[in-house]
């Protein structure tokens, strides 16, 4: 299936929907409506039960290229205040109820590594260039960077980076824990589908969504809190179905067949996306 759009392609197959941000003669460099196209394609994403997992990569030889210069230097122009968002989707790759993988195949740079930053699991071409460089153009890293950064690479190393406005390579991304891997640029692709189509087949679909929304969650307190949110949600999956499925498959060594929807089986008390201020 591919839908309508013009600065991303969307297409389903196999339970992985794939969206390729696409505008390879500026290098992906970001638009707003990238943004808009990006924020759907994300929400159809979470609310088709045919999706199981979702890769967000790049088209051509680049993931994205950052903010559009090509409008010259008023691309940082005073904006509307009662308008402007730093974070420019409305829906996130962390509302996906389902793992979202970024297939960073080329250049990511500024808001190209921030959005990135906001998928689960990152692949990196290895002589891919990144960084977060919008110190050293007169405003500030963007798309929640600076929480989800220290998140994903601790306080100090998020320091060097954002501070800096550095360039990077992919090699070093995954040195640095920001990548699970670096590969040879056509490699990041098919790794980050074949992650995906396990997850499709190997994980529970309504267990992986209360996993990752404990993960992402903003205010989890301390290890109490925690502790008290997988006792609710051990109540919630303990007994059905899924449960007997997923060690029936295992001990007849064959590929489970799950049955819990998000559509009938989310618990009423979790939200089903993130609050957004």
């Amino acid at each position: 299936m591919t839908d309508d759009y013009q600065d991303i392609a969307y297409s389903v197959d196999d339970r992985v929907a794939v969206i390729t941000l696409n505008r390879p003669e500026k290098l992906n460099a970001f638009s707003t409506l990238m943004g808009i196209e990006l924020s759907n394609a994300l929400r159809h994403s979470d609310a088709d039960e045919q999706v199981r997992a979702v890769v967000i990569t790049g088209a051509g030889r680049a993931f994205c290229a950052g903010a559009d210069f090509s409008g010259g230097p008023g691309v940082f122009g005073t904006p509307n205040p009662d308008s402007f968002r730093s974070d420019a989707l409305e829906f996130h790759p962390w509302d996906v109820r389902k793992p979202v993988i970024a297939a960073i195949n080329g250049h990511a740079v500024g808001l190209g590594m921030t959005i990135a930053l906001q998928c689960d699991i990152r692949y990196i071409a290895s002589d891919a260039r990144w960084g977060i460089v919008q110190n050293r153009r007169g405003v500030l890293p963007d798309f929640r960077s600076h929480w989800t950064l220290p998140r994903t690479v601790g306080h100090a190393k998020a320091l060097e980076i954002l501070l800096t406005g550095q360039m990077y390579t992919g090699k070093e991304a995954a040195q640095m824990g920001l990548a699970t891997a670096a590969l040879p640029a056509d490699e990041v692709l098919p790794t980050a589908l074949d992650t995906a189509k396990d997850i499709a087949v190997n994980v529970a679909p309504v267990s992986v969504a209360l996993s990752k929304r404990l993960l992402w969650t903003t205010s989890p307190g301390d290890q109490g809190v925690i502790n008290e949110l997988e006792r609710r949600i051990h109540l919630h999956v303990m007994g059905q179905p899924d449960a007997t499925e997923g060690v029936m498959a295992f001990l007849e060594k064959r590929p489970p067949q799950w049955s819990l929807t998000l559509a009938d089986h989310w618990p009423d008390w979790m939200p089903a996306a993130t609050e957004d201020e």
